[in-house]
């Protein structure tokens, strides 16, 4: 849904939808990775040579699967990691036609340094937290992300809450698209839908906080809503400026076959958990999307 506004609060309804979790999460670790980050680190180039250590050589297919990306994003942090140096090119010994990449001693000094800087983004994404909850995350998080997992992803990745975080959203995302595919919706979509479902008609930069979307997000999902005859926008009735959202009567049985889609996915994803831990996991994750 685009990066996320500042606000923090949850609508009661959406603080219980895994989905929407994960994606204000994911969002709050997007933030803070552009804040902590310097401008030469990037979490993915970082990924890329933690799987790289050791000496090994791995095609940009592999490095991709191992570290979870797709292939168009590891072709591009390849590029950029061979053009700082810090990766190099080399035949494979099982094919002498196709290359791999090996990391060179710059890659290594680098990865090292990233190290510090990757763990800061744990520590302020998880402020607030005791140890205790901080682990019990964490956790939590390896036991979702597992069945998805590469064997060969590094610790430190296995680690990292941000980048668990980033892992199980990226798989809800996925999930909940393809099944939303036959309602020629994407989550994005559906968002604002269970949004508005819950609040009612709200004016748009009411439902813009409440949602944690960025203010072109929304402009951008409501337009296609709106084309898709899903949602109606109508002048406030004392405020002449101010444009209010409107669910069209006909969108319930829509959302009701969303919400169902929604819980499948939610489910499948988190089925290593039992119920007790599914309860601790979304109160943690509710306090890692709204805690300062």
């Amino acid at each position: 849904m685009g990066t996320a506004s500042d606000s923090r609060a949850l609508l009661p309804g959406m603080a219980l939808r895994p989905g929407h979790l994960f994606w204000r999460a994911q969002s709050r670790v997007s933030a803070a990775l552009a804040t902590v980050l310097p401008a030469d680190v990037d979490l993915h180039a970082y990924a890329a040579l933690l799987a790289l250590s050791g000496g090994v050589t791995r095609s940009q297919q592999e490095l991709a699967d191992t570290i979870g990306v797709s292939r168009t994003t590891m072709v591009k942090v390849g590029a950029d990691l061979s053009g700082q140096g810090l990766v190099r090119r080399v035949r494979r010994a099982d094919d002498r036609r196709s290359y791999a990449l090996t990391r060179t001693p710059e890659g290594v000094a680098a990865a090292r340094r990233w190290r510090r800087h990757a763990e800061e983004v744990d520590d302020v994404v998880t402020t607030g937290f005791t140890t205790t909850e901080r682990e019990q995350l964490r956790a939590l998080l390896q036991l979702v992300a597992e069945p998805d997992l590469s064997i060969d992803v590094p610790e430190p990745l296995r680690e990292s809450v941000a980048y668990l975080v980033t892992h199980v959203h990226a798989r809800m995302h996925r999930e909940f698209a393809t099944a939303l595919h036959p309602l020629d919706l994407m989550p994005a979509h559906v968002g604002v839908l269970f949004g508005l479902d819950e609040m009612g008609p709200v004016t748009q930069s009411e439902a813009t906080r409440a949602l944690g979307v960025s203010a072109p997000s929304m402009v951008l999902v409501v337009d296609e809503l709106e084309q898709g005859g899903l949602v109606e926008r109508r002048r406030h009735a004392t405020d002449r400026r101010a444009q209010v959202l409107h669910l069209h009567g006909d969108t319930a049985g829509l959302v009701t076959r969303a919400h169902a889609l929604a819980d499948d996915v939610s489910d499948s994803v988190l089925a290593p958990l039992t119920p007790a831990r599914r309860r601790r996991l979304l109160t943690l994750m509710q306090r890692f999307v709204t805690h300062p």
